[in-house]
């Protein structure tokens, strides 16, 4: 394990999960620690000033670090969240840049609840972990890329087709079954409520590729992640992570992006 993937995760797992939050944060972040999660001031005090009181208020923390993909500078981490014995449930998607020691500078996160059951019987968080194929890296970003670009901001809707697995796509967002018969039509609506505009973040890894883009629901500004799994040049599996973003009165810091 890399020194930035470990300082990512024991933010994480020693900061929140073990209660220690002013020492991990100190021990595990640069010479600044820029913040978009909008509740949460920048620096080693704002992490403090929010996760000192959230410790206190859930003495019982269960955090399970699911999937994570290093990619350069890069991190992503895709976590579940049980507090107080599954009073509340969570899955939160983190993005990270680093610096030249590993140690974590700036912080993207997209949070939500957790769905225990999905149309085809998955749950929002179920699925492989494992990274492979680590020579397809650059290859599956670009892939991933052009479907957002085509498909999802809807430059090229037609060529879904070239992205999507039509034998196997196991879908765990909590709305849609699996396949790509069921995927297709609600991509391809006009009417269609889900908006992509531009990609944020894009971190690959092998047959992982994680994005954060800006989107938006109905008109709601939506800060949106999608985790890709693909097998042979097209996605076969994809979990997604959405928060609709406050009003801008509302933030502590420079905002979501």
């Amino acid at each position: 394990m890399t020194t930035r993937l470990e300082n990512t995760m024991n933010l994480y797992l020693e900061g929140i999960r073990d209660g220690k939050a002013r020492e991990a944060v100190t021990k595990y972040t640069g010479a600044r620690y820029t913040q978009h999660s909008t509740g949460v001031r920048d620096g080693i005090e704002g992490f403090v000033e929010f996760f000192e009181p959230f410790i206190a208020r859930n003495p019982k923390r269960d955090i399970q670090i699911l999937r994570a993909i290093e990619d350069g500078q890069y991190v992503f981490l895709h976590v579940y969240q049980s507090l107080n014995d599954g009073e509340s449930e969570w899955v939160t998607t983190d993005f990270f840049d680093t610096d030249e020691n590993g140690k974590i500078i700036e912080h993207w996160d997209v949070i939500s609840k957790y769905a225990p059951q999905t149309p085809s019987g998955h749950s929002s968080i179920d699925g492989p972990t494992e990274i492979a194929d680590l020579d397809k890296t650059e290859v599956n970003k670009q892939i991933i890329r052009d479907l957002i670009r085509d498909v999802l901001t809807g430059e090229k809707p037609a060529n879904i087709d070239n992205y999507i697995s039509s034998e196997q796509y196991i879908q765990h967002k909590t709305e849609v079954p699996d396949g790509f018969e069921h995927f297709k039509p609600l991509v391809l609506a006009e009417d269609r409520p889900l908006i992509y505009q531009e990609i944020v973040l894009l971190v690959g890894q092998g047959n992982f590729v994680a994005t954060l883009c800006k989107a938006s629901w109905e008109g709601q500004p939506l800060a949106q992640v999608d985790i890709f799994r693909l097998e042979a040049g097209k996605v076969v599996e994809h979990w997604d992570n959405a928060e609709p973003v406050p009003p801008e009165d509302e933030w502590v810091n420079s905002g979501k992006f």
